[in-house]
């Protein structure tokens, strides 16, 4: 049986050079998620979620991005689960794309806010019957006695609300104002290329781009 640490892939694939790259991170980043989805990645639109609460405890979950523009990227949840007490007691987090066939890391930082109800709304209408009941059913990240408490409360609403499940009090989205993203391409003999977009002067300001050591 061969070792855990003897694992090694060398990664050949790609480069990202400054003169190549966007000069704005979210065009950068809209190129190599679209790239991500023409290549068939297997759920390119999966992302970590790390946030910390007020015990200074870090934790990671993985969530989908739901939507991104100049102002942020927005992902859907329960307001009441780990994650959002978490960000209730402390507005900061951090995004990670980890796109492994294309040797691609996105690592993205900035302050949580919630999106508008008109969002949430919208967002919410779109999604299939299953899951909008689904998120009336799930008291997210609290103990349950066995998956039975899922079934009965998805029946119940289900009854309850037919085909027009209202979008739960609870449940809503969040939007990431990025103040810091970096670029990761694996390159060979772990002399990968690492670039960082900056913001400086506040959200009025421009992005200073720099290349990091690996």
């Amino acid at each position: 049986m061969s070792s855990i640490a003897d694992l090694r892939k060398s990664y050949e694939r790609a480069e990202l050079d400054e003169s190549a790259s966007q000069s704005n991170p979210l065009s950068q980043f809209e190129q190599w998620l679209n790239e991500a989805i023409a290549a068939q990645v297997p759920e390119p639109n999966a992302m970590t979620l790390a946030t910390v609460g007020s015990d200074l405890r870090p934790s990671t979950r993985v969530v989908l991005i739901k939507g991104y523009d100049a102002q942020g990227i927005v992902w859907y949840t329960n307001f009441e689960s780990r994650k959002g007490q978490e960000l209730a007691a402390n507005p900061f987090a951090a995004l990670q794309f980890h796109w492994v066939e294309l040797e691609r890391v996105v690592r993205i930082e900035g302050r949580v806010e919630k999106v508008s109800d008109l969002e949430a709304d919208a967002y919410y209408a779109s999604r299939p019957l299953d899951s909008r009941i689904g998120a009336w059913a799930s008291p997210q990240s609290q103990v349950i006695s066995g998956r039975g408490v899922l079934v009965a409360n998805a029946a119940k609403y289900a009854a309850q609300f037919l085909l027009n499940p209202p979008r739960p009090p609870h449940w809503g989205g969040y939007r990431l104002r990025p103040d810091n993203w970096q670029f990761w391409q694996g390159r060979k003999s772990r002399l990968h290329d690492r670039l960082q977009y900056r913001l400086e002067g506040g959200s009025g300001g421009g992005w200073l781009r720099q290349r990091l050591a690996p």
